[in-house]
């Protein structure tokens, strides 16, 4: 896989709009370059329906985004007119650009080694030096990292709310027993606390 200050390999790959489309179309601009496994599934639609919603405040700091999987172009438009995505998606069928960015090989899933597309993303500087590389990526709030180190900010996205199971468990009423436990050390510090001394009137 590619490492920051790498040189970004061109290519030359056809869009969901049936236009070729290489690093050389985008001079004096960013180009964030994600790979991902396969259109329509959960993974993959979260992380394209994100791009997606950001493509206005990536265009504002001067990047452009590209998706990149093995699937036909057909696949893309379906894909892109299903969800009304925004990003630009490009094939990859014979998997060039995937092996030039190390973004095809063995990983692990539900435990397997299998080998596949590894989701990546390549922050792409306009000097077409490879500014930040991900590789494993993990969907949720991806996106707004990448926009963070777009613009120059470098520093990770707000966490994110807790989720409604985290929020009823952190809700849910304690049982007698815990409640026992978490008051045992105030009476216990209540019984060590040294008496007030005693004056006796004269």
């Amino acid at each position: 896989m590619l490492n920051a200050g790498d040189r970004a390999p061109d290519f030359s790959l056809e869009s969901d709009s049936g236009k070729a489309v290489s690093l050389a179309d985008f001079p004096g601009k960013t180009v964030v370059l994600y790979f991902y496994p396969k259109d329509d599934t959960p993974g993959c639609t979260r992380e394209a329906q994100a791009f997606s919603a950001a493509l206005q405040a990536f265009a504002d700091a001067g990047a452009v985004v590209l998706g990149v999987s093995r699937d036909s172009v057909e696949r893309h438009r379906k894909f892109r007119d299903k969800y009304d995505l925004g990003v630009t998606l490009l094939s990859d069928p014979e998997l060039a650009a995937h092996n030039a960015y190390g973004a095809y090989g063995e990983k692990t899933m539900y435990g397997k080694k299998v080998t596949g597309a590894i989701r990546s993303t390549f922050i792409i500087g306009p000097d077409r030096k490879v500014k930040h590389a991900f590789s494993g990526v993990k969907v949720d709030g991806h996106a707004d990292a990448v926009l963070a180190l777009v613009r120059g900010g470098g520093a990770s996205p707000t966490p994110p709310a807790p989720t409604k199971v985290a929020a009823a468990k952190s809700a849910a009423p304690r049982s007698p027993a815990a409640k026992s436990a978490a008051a045992a050390p105030a009476k216990k510090a209540a019984v060590k606390a040294p008496a007030k001394p005693v004056t006796k009137s004269r």
